[in-house]
C-alpha cells in the first residue's frame, strides 16, 4: 500500500458518524446503511460495538427475522478504534491484522469511521 506518509485518519475518515441503538431492529440498521450508502454503524448502547453489512448478510443467510432480530443480537463487540491523528499505514496494518474493514475513530468520543473503502478512494 502506498499511502502518502502524511495521510492521517482525519484526512480520509467518514464523518459525521452514523450510529444506531443496540435495541433497534436489524432491519432498521440495514435500511439506514442502504439509505446512507455506508456499510457500518457504531452502536451507541453497548460500549464499543459496531454493526456491519456483513452482520446483516449473515443474519439473512441464517434466515433470521430482520424485524425481530435486534442490532444487539448480531453486533460485533469490543471493536478496535483509532484516533484521528493516526497514520493511514498503521490503520491499514490494523485492518489486515484484525481482519476488519471498519474502525471507529475516537477523540474523547466517537467522531467518525474509517473503512477499507475510504483507503481505496484515497488511493484512486
Amino acid at each position: 500500500m502506498d499511502l502518502d506518509d502524511r495521510t492521517r485518519v482525519a484526512d480520509v475518515m467518514s464523518a459525521p458518524l452514523e450510529t444506531i441503538g443496540a435495541d433497534a431492529p436489524l432491519r432498521e440498521a440495514a435500511r439506514r446503511m442502504r439509505d446512507q450508502e455506508i456499510s457500518a454503524l457504531v452502536v451507541t448502547t453497548g460500549g464499543g460495538c459496531i454493526v456491519t453489512q456483513s452482520d446483516v448478510v449473515a443474519a439473512v443467510a441464517d434466515e433470521r427475522d430482520l424485524a425481530a432480530t435486534t442490532v444487539r443480537d448480531v453486533m460485533t463487540e469490543d471493536v478496535e478504534t483509532v484516533t484521528p491523528d493516526l497514520m493511514m499505514q498503521e490503520v491499514a496494518a490494523m485492518m489486515t491484522m484484525y481482519g476488519v474493514k471498519h474502525l471507529p475513530v475516537v477523540d474523547d468520543d466517537y467522531v467518525g469511521m474509517v473503512s477499507s473503502t475510504d483507503i481505496a478512494e484515497h488511493l484512486s
